[in-house]
Parts: structure tokens; sequence; C-alpha cells
């Protein structure tokens, strides 16, 4: 029997997730080390921590345009060789603080092309009921990839040197290009003849009667017509997934940047003395993740609920307990306890992905990089906002004579996430749909 090539796609978009957020997870570790050691003050450290965000939400939607006029493969290996050379390059020297700042800028917009890319990949080549658990694996990459550099970097540091880490990152990003450059390439026909060819039919359900469906290559992409952006930019259901884009992402930036100094600062523990407890939160993503890909495609396929509630109960749930978890994280002043609030916090908001981050897919299977790109956006901004504002709340902690290893210097860094997940999930629930709305 022959191996889909499909599956070989989904593979290696899975390790590309993986090895940007091992990048990105090494930049706030390295960068915290260094930073502390030459005692930068909290408000500075924000601000270039957010620095990668800056360049990332420029690069969102033209990301998802070049991904529809150029083709997927070929944009995101693009992006990946520009950012692992970039990432080689960048010096931790506060002599050399403006390079950093450029080349972190870099970066971010080099990423910023790889998700949008990566769903017009997946929507030529996935059918519609695989939909749900082959975005979220490949999604899921992610957090594996954290969890492995929560795990491993920390050391890497400690007997290396903060340098290390991007000689690491960018070597990685190379073989990864490679891997791509000698294995993808663009689909000419669907190959699995019972399933609607993604974004040419109107059902989530495999149908063995249909006739299978001719995938259009990159170059034959213009053939879909004008884009229309106007609908998206009016509409409701858009502007649902936006909203929780932004959420899921001021959540994630804000733990992924932060809970390193958390652990240091607030806790008082070492992170190389934490052992694998540290990589937990990630690892739960990981695995929620891809439960709720499964889930979905299970609620759907076997017709319990349509694609529309199965989107709102997913998201729902996976927000609400986020929420939960994370207002109750700064009340525990030990790393158990620490552990376990951001495990459940950031593995419920990986459940809710199957809700949010695959109905890109259903509403707009067409033009699923363009709705990405300016969801993505908006993820960004969070980033941005999120990560910068975190860094002037525990400075202006620190003005006040508050110790920030106390819990009162923390309390604002974790509630207002917990309470932006409460107000997108009501927004997902009122307004989104699984209906395709864009032909």
């Amino acid at each position: 029997m022959r191996f889909p090539k499909r599956y070989a796609i989904i593979l290696l978009t899975f390790i590309c997730t993986s090895v940007c957020y091992i990048e990105r997870i090494g930049f706030s570790i390295a960068y915290t080390a260094a930073a502390d050691a030459i005692g930068v003050n909290q408000s500075s450290k924000g601000l270039i921590l957010s620095t990668f965000y800056y360049g990332y939400v420029v690069s969102q939607v033209p990301g998802g345009w070049a991904a529809q006029y150029i083709g997927g493969r070929r944009v995101l290996l693009l992006s990946f060789v520009l950012w692992s050379l970039t990432c080689a390059l960048v010096p931790l020297d506060a002599n050399r603080m403006y390079i950093m700042v450029l080349s972190r800028l870099l970066v971010g917009v080099a990423q910023g092309f790889i998700f949008p890319s990566i769903h017009t990949i997946l929507a030529q080549w996935v059918p519609p009921h695989e939909r749900s658990r082959s975005v979220s694996l490949t999604t899921s990459g992610m957090y594996l990839g954290a969890a492995g550099g929560m795990l491993l970097l920390p050391s890497l540091v400690k007997y290396g040197g903060a340098q290390s880490v991007f000689l690491v990152e960018a070597s990685l990003g190379v073989t990864w290009s490679v891997m791509w450059f000698r294995f993808a390439s663009d689909p000419l026909r669907s190959e699995h003849p019972k399933a609607i060819a993604a974004g040419f039919g109107d059902s989530m359900l495999p149908v063995s009667t249909l006739k299978e469906k001719r995938i259009p290559s990159a170059g034959s992409i213009r053939s879909l017509g004008k884009i229309p952006w106007k609908r998206m930019i009016f509409s409701l259901p858009v502007w649902a997934i936006v909203v929780n884009n932004f959420t899921f992402h001021y959540a994630l930036y804000v733990l992924m940047n932060w809970l390193p100094t958390y652990f240091e600062l607030g806790l008082q523990l070492s992170l190389q003395e934490m052992g694998s407890s540290k990589m937990m939160p990630y690892l739960n993503m990981f695995i929620f993740s891809n439960i709720g890909g499964v889930l979905a495609d299970y609620l759907i396929t076997r017709r319990i609920f349509s694609v529309t509630k199965t989107r709102k109960l997913l998201n729902t749930v996976g927000f609400i307990v986020s929420a939960l978890a994370l207002m109750a994280l700064p009340s525990f002043r030990n790393s158990r306890g620490t552990v376990l609030c951001s495990s459940v916090s950031l593995g419920f908001l990986a459940l809710g992905r199957a809700g949010f981050a695959v109905n890109h897919m259903d509403v707009a299977p067409r033009y699923a990089g363009i709705v990405m790109g300016i969801s993505n956006t908006a993820g960004t901004l969070a980033g941005i906002v999120g990560v910068g504002l975190t860094g002037r709340i525990l400075e202006a902690a620190k003005k006040d004579d508050v110790d920030l290893s106390s819990s009162e210097s923390w309390r604002s860094v974790f509630f207002i996430p917990g309470y932006l997940c409460i107000i997108s999930s009501l927004i997902f629930l009122i307004f989104a749909t699984g209906e395709k709305i864009f032909e």
C-alpha cells in the first residue's frame, strides 16, 4: 500500500512548527538569562521580547497573499531559509542592542509567512473529513517544540552560553529547509478518491460516490478569482475567529515569554533545577491539541454534532477552563501548583484550537491562507500588546515597592488573559459558524 503524499506533507509541516517554536522559546530563555545577568529592567526586557511580534505582524496578510498567488510550498521554504540565516547572526550583546533588535524584527517578518503558507498547503492537500486532526497535528508541533525547548535549552545556556542557542536553532532551520526542498511538492490531484478535495466540496464527510476533483497547483491558484476582501473584513464569523486568535495568542505569548521570569523571580526557582516539570505546560498543549482534532472529526463524521456545534463546543470548553486555570495560577506559591495551572490553561487553550483555528477552512476553504493571515495578524498584535504590557505591569509594581516574588505583582499578568478568554468564548459562541460562506 502506497503511503499517501499528504501524510508526508502533514509530517513535514508538523516538524516545521516544532522548529519555529523551539526558536521562539529559545530566544526568551537565552535573552532572559543574558538580560538578568546584566540587570536589564523588566520594562526593557518586555520591549525586547516583543520586538519579534512587530516584525511578525506586518507579514501575516502579505504571507497569505503570497501563498495564494506564488504557492505555499515556495513561500514556506523562502521564509524558513531567511529566518534561519538571520537567527544564526543574532548577537546577545548589550553594546550591539540595535543589531539584536533589527535581527529579531527580521526573524519576525520571515516567520510571519509560515502559518498562512501552511494553511494554504493543508487546504490543498487535506480532504475535509481529515481537516480537524490534520490541522491540530500540524499546530501541535508548536507545543512539542516549546516543550522540548523548555526541557533542553536552559541546560544549553548553562553549559554552552546563551549565544549557542541561536546556532542550534539555525541548524535545525536549515536542516528542515533541506528536507522540505527534497520531499515537498505541489498537489496535482487528490490522493484520496473517497474524499472531496479540500475547498471544493460542501461536506466535511467522506463521500464515496463523488468523483475525484482536481486540486489547483500553485501556478493555477489565480483561477480561483478575486479575493473577497470587503466581505471578509465585514464578516462576523471571521471576526469571531480573529477575536479568539487574539486571545489565544495573548495568553500563549505571555506565558511563553514570561514563565521563565515568573519561575526565576516570582517563585525564586532556577529553570535548570526544575527538571522535566518545566516542559509540562507545552507537552500538555501537544496532547490536548491532538485530542481536540480527533474529537472534532469524530463528532462531525459520526453526525453527533454539526460542524458549527462542534467548533463552538470545543472552543467554549477550552477557553473557559483555561480562563479559570489562569486566574488560579498566582494563588499557588510553589512549582507544583504553578506547573499544574499553566498546564491546564495551555492544554485547554490547545483544545480550543479545534474550534476557532480550524474554522478558517470551514468558512473559506479556498482562501484559508488569506483568512489565516488576517486572524494571525490579530494574534501577533496580542504578542506585541501582551508581552510588552506585562513588562510594564511588573515594572510599575517594582516602582510601587511591590516585590516581584509576591503574588500581588503577578495577579494582573494572569487575570487579563483570563478575562479575555471568557469574553472571546462568548463572542465565538454567538457569531461563529461552521458553514462555508466564501465560495
